[in-house]
Order: C-alpha cells, then sequence, then structure tokens
C-alpha cells in the first residue's frame, strides 16, 4: 500500500505541474496546499471510506467534512487543478478511485476548465460522462455525489462574474444532465452559494472561512446520507 501511494503521488505530480502555471497566472490556485492526493491521517478498519476529489474550493472545505465525519469514516481526498481535457485524467483518475474499495465518493470537477480552448462546447458532455463512467468502472460499489461548480464573482465585488460565470451556470446545467443519466446525487454548492455573495472573497474564485463551512456542512450531509444508506446494506461489523 505505501509503494502505491507514493506511485500516485509522483505521478500526480508531475501530471498537474505540466499546467499548473498557466492556472496559477489565471488566479486558479490550490489556496492551501499542493496539488496531490492526500490520504487519510488515521485510519481504522471498522470505519468507512470516503474520498473527496475537488479543486482550491474543496481544499477550502475538505477539513470541515473529515471533522464532521471523525469516527465514522477514513477520508481521503485528491487535490487537483485537472479539467475534463487534461492529459493523463482518466488513467490518474482510475488509480485514484481505486486505491481503497469506497463506500462514497464526493467528486467536483469543473472550475478549470472554463479558459476558452481547454473544453470544446460539443467535447463536455462526453467527457464529463467518461469521467463518470471511469469512476464507476474502478470504484464499483461507492455512492458517487457530484457537488456543483461554485459561482465566479467579479474581482473585488460581490457580484457574479459577467465573462465566467455564464459558462459555469451552463456546464453546471448540463452536468445535471450526466448525473441524473448516471444517477448519481447532485449536491448543489452553486445553488447554495449564489446568493451569498457576501461570503466571497472576491478573487473571483474562492470563499471566506464562513463560506467554506457552509459548503463543508452540505457536503457531509449528503455524505452521511450515503453512508447510513450503505449500513442498511451492508452493517459494518465490529
Amino acid at each position: 500500500m505505501r509503494y502505491l501511494y507514493v506511485s500516485i503521488f509522483l505521478f500526480l505530480a508531475l501530471a498537474v505541474s505540466l499546467f499548473g502555471q498557466e492556472d496559477t497566472a489565471l488566479g486558479l490556485h490550490s489556496d492551501g496546499g499542493p496539488w496531490k492526493f492526500y490520504p487519510a491521517k488515521e485510519e481504522k478498519d471498522t470505519l468507512h471510506k470516503v474520498l473527496l476529489i475537488g479543486d482550491s474550493v474543496m481544499n477550502g472545505y475538505h477539513q470541515t467534512v473529515i471533522d464532521s465525519l471523525k469516527g465514522k469514516a477514513n477520508v481521503d481526498y485528491w487535490l487537483t487543478p485537472v479539467h475534463l481535457n487534461s492529459d493523463h485524467l482518466f488513467t490518474d483518475l482510475a488509480k485514484v478511485v481505486s486505491f481503497r474499495n469506497y463506500d462514497v465518493i464526493h467528486f467536483n470537477i469543473g472550475l478549470h476548465g472554463w479558459p476558452k480552448g481547454r473544453i470544446a462546447d460539443e467535447d463536455y458532455v462526453p467527457l464529463l460522462e467518461k469521467y463518470v463512467q471511469t469512476i464507476r468502472d474502478n470504484s464499483e460499489k461507492s455512492h458517487l455525489i457530484w457537488g456543483s461548480t461554485t459561482p465566479v464573482t467579479e474581482k473585488e465585488e460581490p457580484e457574479l462574474n459577467k465573462e465566467i460565470n455564464p459558462v459555469i451556470i451552463e456546464r453546471n446545467r448540463l452536468a445535471g444532465g450526466v448525473m441524473d443519466k448516471y444517477r448519481v446525487q447532485v449536491n448543489d454548492l452553486y445553488g447554495l452559494m449564489k446568493d451569498k455573495l457576501y461570503l466571497a472573497r472576491l478573487d473571483r474564485f474562492h470563499w471566506e472561512s464562513d463560506g467554506y463551512e457552509l459548503m463543508a456542512k452540505q457536503c457531509a450531509t449528503f455524505i452521511l446520507k450515503e453512508l447510513d444508506r450503505n449500513n442498511e446494506s451492508n452493517p459494518i461489523k465490529f
């Protein structure tokens, strides 16, 4: 297991370094930690296994989610700037979701895909379907939850960004159709935050701690519901 973790870490670190500099120039950064896969700090065999996948917004709420699930689940997370058209995305994804037999996988991929030329409009749905199917193929028993991409604000103004946010809205809409097709639970983080722009950090993409607390609470609620369903069909034996 240790060798597998080291291999995953080195592979993912190499992959994200190829375009990390460009993302930083756009204001898209990890907002608190290096892009990589983080296994749970403490593991107990009697607990459920949960995986969080996301970008810097996930990085803002992941620790509160982990704290909320303490005593109930071991939580790994993959902090990543990849978008649906990134090189090696699907091989990376397969490695991460098969790292353990996860009970729940909560994932988001969207914020880094908006720059023009990264993902053609006609490719978005097929690529997202491939993404979901890759998770299904490599983690067959996992309950899946998709977190919608959060709003993008104007810089220094608590208003929706006129250039980027319409792209986010449309891709969230298309993604909702994909999740319905694959019967994936939808955690509408966009809907949660769209009327709470006063909690935005106003660097366009990130949020103040109170905003991340709201997201974490909603994420944890969705995850706990899925764990309860899993308990009913596969009770843990102590």
